[in-house]
């Protein structure tokens, strides 16, 4: 019978306890009507997934396999699915309620992302997971199952960041971008995009190795948040012909929030 990984509930309280792994068995999964059966061949973790093993993710459940991003091959259609997604290798969609539209959400007070929690009930560290086919693209032929599957949490959630929320009057050649808090996934791929665009990005670690990684992947420079003055030296470092940022993105908050209005540009 196919498997699963799901968390087992031990007393303890959130942030304290670390819930240990369960190997469940599940049956095989029947496609229902727009749905598809993938094999999975690669899950990948996010940071939400340790959150949950240790209670401090909303709504984290028992007996629900984990993980959201995944990647496979489509080896089963339910009823209404075009013949041509039949053997595809594919990502996962992990997100609900948010599919096409590039503001925001298409059903605001229902954005659910698949995996160990009460409110998406279905996660993809399975052997055989059902899905419907809306949620599926075809995964980059010029990556490999471990390296795509990585791709869809993290890539979208950065490309809407930096692509979308910066807004594309910021974002582009001779524009400056700020990254805080670099050495995370969505950081990491926020950094990439921007520098795709041609942009000048510069980044913020209490890590001056992240920093040099950074600056390796396309960085201009960046700057210690752990100094006092951290803010004044990064603006040293700007072009003087735009001695101001377009966009920031932020992860991190703490003190970037309030530093940030002398930052950035006046609209």
């Amino acid at each position: 019978m196919p498997q699963s990984i799901s968390i087992a509930r031990v007393d303890g309280k959130p942030g304290k306890v670390y819930y240990p792994l369960s190997l469940d068995e599940l049956p095989k999964p029947l496609p229902k009507a727009g749905e598809v059966v993938v094999r999975i061949h690669a899950a990948a973790l996010n940071h939400r997934d340790l959150f949950i093993r240790q209670h401090l993710y909303p709504g984290t459940s028992f007996g629900i396999p984990l993980l959201s991003d995944a990647c496979g091959t489509v080896t089963e259609l339910g009823p209404g699915v075009d013949s041509t997604w039949k053997g595809k290798r594919v990502v996962i969609n992990p997100t609900q309620g948010w599919q096409d539209s590039r503001e925001g959400p298409e059903d605001q007070k229902s954005v659910r992302i698949l995996g160990g929690t009460k409110y998406l009930p279905k996660g993809v560290l399975q052997e055989y997971f059902a899905v419907s086919f809306t949620q599926l693209e075809e995964a980059p032929d010029h990556l490999d199952d471990v390296h795509a599957a990585a791709l869809p949490l993290t890539g979208v959630t950065a490309w809407r960041a930096v692509m979308v929320k910066c807004g594309p009057q910021n974002i582009g050649p001779g524009k400056n971008i700020l990254i805080t808090g670099i050495g995370g996934g969505v950081a990491l791929m926020a950094l990439q995009f921007a520098v795709a665009s041609g942009a000048n990005v510069y980044v913020t670690s209490g890590s001056r190795e992240k920093i040099l990684q950074a600056k390796s992947l396309g960085a201009r420079d960046g700057v210690n948040y752990k100094d006092k003055e951290w803010d004044k030296a990064l603006l040293s470092t700007l072009p003087s012909n735009r001695n101001y940022f377009d966009a920031i993105v932020d992860g991190a908050g703490n003190d970037v929030v309030n530093r940030a209005v002398n930052l950035l540009k006046v609209s």
